[in-house]
């Protein structure tokens, strides 16, 4: 906007009778908090796409009452004004910050005009995680409804059942076609006779992946010719597979793009699904089983794809480790809580891309009916393996499926003897991985009698612990008494004569409380020993401090 533009703009706003959602003046004469700056930010941005408009402003230099202009000298550099923008987006959805920062000079002093853009279509704008709007002039919370109002913008508006104009049923890959026919007759086999004589266009409108025999969106993604990708430009049609050793390092990749119908096949057959052995209980002989559950890989992919924000134009992630498989898709998780989906175990009532999912369902690609998600909790609970890893953050859903067994005993109790439910296994995963636990989770497990010890640091409770045959494992992580520890180097120096720091630590360090960290075990053993020289008077240093030689005061 030109100076003459802005000046108009300003005195626009300035004859108005009150402030409204989507502008705000402050007086700023010399400073302004950052924290409260970006709460307006969020507050105006979302409160601009509520009211329809593509932009709302935040001015400095401006008395609310009487509108007259006090200037403003905050950040009076513009190499600091500019860095401004960067701080927001810091702390803001998807780096969303100012459109511009506009610096009027006028006589009665300096105004700052804050452009700031509108929500996008889909997606509230929070600062520092939280959601903000305007209640009449107030600056307050989101409310729940406004956020859903928001959210629903995205799904309502459904970019996967675009028609794309130019698009023929040439541009689709006769295999693909073929593999989805199939795939219908398996889903609807009451119909299978009938699906036989219908030609390919009824086919595809039956299937729900075209309309009125326009090519759309969906075609393209599920069913068409890796030429055809450029139809849905800028948006992708890929997934890629990432090979990462121990280190982290690449060692191989792939990708594959539309259809992705047939993709799915290609990929899963790139992951290496190694054998995983364990013994079963009453037997030395090891049981195997593949790290992976088939069924958890393929819903994994197929969820990336059907809920994949397209309009993004990332790409599908599938990173394979050596334990752990990584999926990755760009956009919101809709239903907001991976609990909440495990919990109710129902169809979600909105959906990203609707009729893409509803074409997969169709094509035995996902169960729209609801309950992928809990399955593949449940097929990781009865391997033993630990749930299903849900980051939501940055606007991407990041999912890692473990292929191994954390504690195969304990595991295996709380599936299996404790009667649990789904719920609570989901929480003692929790314990288990050492992660934060919810004072209403922590409430539950304290009041089954399944956990102990003092927030952060809980642990399996001794009657879990009995029960589950894991008394060695509850008596580390309550930590033995000293006098078991002592005895271990009265034992030690013993049998060799005499003992380093370094001798005492190799000793004692793996298997002093895990609920101590390395720091803690450390100091631990210094006062093992501080209390064996000085106050037992069992052992005595020959050594130095620096370097210390300790044996038994007998051998003196």
């Amino acid at each position: 906007m030109t100076e003459k533009e802005l000046i108009t703009k300003l005195n626009e706003l300035r004859r108005l009778p009150s402030e409204t959602e989507v502008f705000e003046f402050k007086e700023a004469k010399n400073n302004y908090d950052l924290k409260k700056l970006g709460k307006y930010f969020s507050a105006l941005s979302n409160e601009a796409n509520l009211k329809g408009r593509p932009y709302a402003w935040l001015i400095f230099g401006i008395k609310d009452k009487g509108r007259t202009i006090v200037g403003s000298r905050f950040r009076p550099h513009r190499k600091d004004l500019d860095s401004l923008k960067g701080e927001i987006a810091n702390k803001t959805t998807n780096r969303i910050t100012f459109i511009e920062i506009h610096e009027l000079h006028l006589p009665e002093g300096r105004v700052l005009m804050f452009q700031i853009p509108a929500a996008p279509k889909g997606m509230p704008i929070s600062f520092d995680g939280h959601y903000y709007g305007r209640d009449g002039e107030e600056l307050s919370p989101l409310n729940l409804e406004e956020i859903e109002r928001i959210r629903m913008q995205a799904v309502l508006e459904d970019w996967s059942a675009a028609i794309v104009p130019d698009a023929t049923i040439e541009d689709l890959d006769p295999s693909a076609i073929s593999k989805a026919r199939e795939n219908y007759k398996n889903k609807f086999p009451e119909k299978a006779a009938e699906v036989d004589n219908w030609d390919v266009i009824t086919f595809l409108n039956k299937a729900k992946v075209t309309k009125k025999d326009k090519i759309t969106r969906t075609a393209i993604i599920l069913l068409g010719k890796s030429e055809s990708e450029h139809f849905i430009s800028p948006a992708e049609a890929k997934i890629r597979w990432l090979l990462k050793d121990s280190k982290g390092n690449d060692k191989d990749y792939y990708i594959e793009s539309c259809p992705l119908l047939l993709a799915v096949d290609k990929i899963y057959a790139k992951i290496r699904n190694l054998k995983y052995r364990y013994m079963k209980d009453g037997t030395l002989f090891p049981d195997e089983v593949d790290q992976y559950e088939p069924f958890v890989i393929r819903e994994a992919i197929n969820n990336c794809i059907a809920h994949q924000d397209y309009t993004k134009g990332g790409r599908i992630n599938v990173v394979e480790m050596e334990d752990q498989l990584i999926f990755t898709n760009l956009g919101s998780f809709i239903p907001g809580s991976v609990e909440k989906v495990v919990k109710e175990d129902a169809p979600e009532e909105h959906y990203r891309n609707r009729f893409l999912a509803t074409a997969m369902f169709n094509l035995k690609m996902v169960d729209t009916a609801g309950g992928g998600i809990r399955k593949m909790f449940n097929y990781q609970r009865e391997r033993f393996f630990p749930m299903p890893e849900y980051d939501l953050s940055r606007d991407k859903v990041k999912v890692t499926v473990i292929g191994k067994v954390l504690d195969i005993d304990y595991a295996r109790v709380l599936a299996k003897k404790q009667g649990l439910s789904l719920d609570e296994i989901i929480m003692l995963d929790k314990v288990q991985k050492k992660k934060v636990l919810s004072e209403t989770e922590i409430d539950h497990l304290r009041t089954k009698g399944l956990i102990e010890g003092r927030k952060p640091n809980f642990h399996i409770s001794s009657d879990v612990a009995e029960k589950s045959n894991l008394k060695a494992d509850y008596i580390k992580a309550r930590g033995l008494k000293d006098d078991h520890f002592k005895k271990l180097i009265l034992e030690y120096l013993d049998k060799y004569k005499q003992a380093s720091k370094e001798d005492i630590d190799k000793l004692l360090l793996d298997i002093l409380p895990g609920v101590l960290n390395e720091k803690q075990r450390k100091n631990k053993i210094h006062n093992l020993i501080y209390a064996m020289s000085r106050k037992d008077k069992t052992i005595i240093n020959q050594g130095t401090n620096r370097r210390p030689k300790w044996i038994i005061v007998s051998e003196k």
